[in-house]
C-alpha cells in the first residue's frame, strides 16, 4: 500500500514570530514542522506525517483520505448576515447573473 502521507497537502510558508520556516498539512492540521529552510521544514513535515500515519495504522485507527483523492459535490452553504446577502443579490441582478453565478465567480477569483 502507498503511504498515504505522499499524497497529501503541504504547504511551507515564513513564520517572522519562530523566525523559521513552517511546514504544515491540510490533512493533519495538528502537525506543523519547523525549520531554517524551506526544504528542511517540507522534509521534516512529511516525514512527520509518514511517522504519525504508520502510528495510526499500527492503532487501527482511521487514516485521512488525501484531499487529492476525495471527492467533492461541488455544493456548500455559507450563511452570511441578511445585509451581504441583499447586497449581493442587487449586484447579481445588476450583473444579470445568479446569486449563485455571482457568488462562485468571487469565490474562484479569491483561490
Amino acid at each position: 500500500m502507498t503511504n498515504p502521507a505522499e499524497h497529501y497537502s503541504y504547504r511551507v510558508r515564513w513564520s517572522a514570530e519562530d523566525d523559521e520556516y513552517v511546514g504544515t498539512v491540510a490533512e493533519l492540521p495538528s502537525l506543523s514542522w519547523l525549520a531554517p529552510t524551506r526544504r528542511e521544514a517540507f522534509e521534516g513535515i512529511q516525514d512527520l506525517a509518514t511517522e504519525v500515519i504508520a502510528d495510526m495504522q499500527a492503532n487501527a485507527e482511521t487514516v485521512p483520505v488525501p484531499m487529492g483523492e476525495r471527492v467533492f459535490s461541488g455544493k456548500f452553504m455559507v450563511r452570511v448576515p441578511a445585509e451581504v446577502h441583499r447586497a449581493l443579490a442587487i449586484e447579481a441582478a445588476e450583473q444579470n447573473v445568479s446569486l449563485n453565478q455571482l457568488a462562485a465567480t468571487r469565490l474562484a477569483h479569491a483561490c
